[in-house]
């Protein structure tokens, strides 16, 4: 399996590959880490990029004791997949 670097800074969890990068974006309120976005251009997708940006951003959460709140389409059905976040979501 490939290892990947992803950053987290600034509300946003990144994975580059060459010069493009993939983001997850989320906000964090009253003990709420709200994901909003998940971005992967169109070239990079179908690799499995943003599954495992929004795997490291939520193990994040729950490692903050925060609830999720998944705005982003991409996060909700990520977490229908793995019923094992469920219990987590505000």
């Amino acid at each position: 399996m490939e290892a990947f670097n992803i950053v987290h800074e600034n509300g946003r969890f990144s994975l580059a590959r060459g010069e493009v990068a993939c983001e997850l974006l989320y906000e964090v309120h009253d003990g709420v880490a709200r994901f909003t976005h998940t971005r992967v251009p169109q070239a990079l997708r179908g690799q499995g990029l943003a599954a495992h940006l929004v795997e490291a951003g939520l193990q994040w959460a729950v490692q903050h004791k925060l609830r999720i709140r998944p705005d982003c389409s991409y996060v909700q059905s990520y977490i229908e997949r793995h019923p094992q976040w469920r219990e987590w979501v505000a």
